[in-house]
């Protein structure tokens, strides 16, 4: 009893699927670029956007330059969207703005485009190249509508965007340190600090570039050492001077006082 009800409600649900598929594609074949429309914006309303997509996508070529070519336009770039395809999503919003320079809804998908490129990048340890370019969408909008009801949440993307920025780039000097590259620690740190010089871990970056100095003079060979821990206690001095309340003095405190040693030693071994 208990199989053969599983059986008529599969039969049942294969049915309802076979209906919903044959109207379907009943509304696509159709010649009435009206019905389709509707039926596409019936689709829309519903949240059914993969068939809403479909008839969208068969309407554009043919509705171009008539009335309701822009309300079209701007409902199949949010399919995408809704889709989460932020690729074709990016595209069709930007594309729009292009279109319909003028129209109320531009200012909404430039953002959109910049919205999409940002939900499209990848988590901080993958390439960034998306995330550089959805950063520079969001600067370019906030740029334009400075005064834009959606600059809070612009704002908020564009600090997201930094941040994975900027852990991309820290932990790229972090591996340069790690791996005894000292040289190469230093003037990735420096650029970190360079390019996000508002970032709370600033000290942080600054005491990399010192601690990098000090070990780079370490394996150095005798000739450089002097001024290498030189360039270790200038950037020591620049740490205490940029952040007198830094966590990380402490310890900066004692590498210099290893560097000032040590270039002392060096100096009475040439007298």
């Amino acid at each position: 009893m208990r199989l053969r009800f599983i059986n008529l409600l599969y039969l049942s649900l294969v049915v309802v699927l076979l209906s919903s598929c044959s109207g379907f594609e009943k509304i696509r074949k159709s010649s009435d670029v009206n019905y389709k429309l509707t039926k596409a914006n019936e689709f829309f309303d519903k949240k059914d956007y993969m068939h809403a997509n479909e008839l969208y996508k068969e309407l554009m070529p043919v509705m171009k330059s008539t009335r309701n070519y822009e309300a079209l336009f701007y409902k199949y770039a949010y399919t995408f969207y809704y889709l989460k395809d932020y690729v074709e999503a990016s595209y069709y919003f930007k594309n729009f703005t292009e279109y319909f320079p003028i129209s109320k809804d531009a200012e909404e998908c430039e953002f959109m485009s910049a919205v999409c490129l940002y939900k499209y990048a990848p988590k901080y340890s993958l390439d960034q190249t998306n995330s550089v370019k959805a950063l520079e969408a969001l600067q370019s909008y906030a740029n334009r509508y400075p005064k834009s009801t959606r600059m809070a949440d612009a704002n908020k993307y564009i600090e997201a965007s930094r941040k994975k920025l900027e852990t991309k780039q820290a932990d790229a000097a972090k591996l340069y340190y790690n791996i005894s590259q000292f040289k190469a620690a230093t003037v990735a740190y420096k650029s970190v600090l360079r390019n996000y010089p508002e970032s709370p871990n600033a000290d942080l970056y600054q005491f990399m570039v010192m601690k990098a100095m000090y070990k780079f003079a370490k394996v150095s060979i005798p000739e450089k050492q002097d001024e290498r821990f030189s360039n270790a206690i200038a950037a020591y001095n620049d740490l205490k001077a940029s952040y007198p309340q830094s966590a990380y003095l402490a310890d900066a405190e004692k590498l210099y006082a290893e560097a000032h040693n040590n270039i002392k030693k060096i100096r009475n071994e040439h007298k």
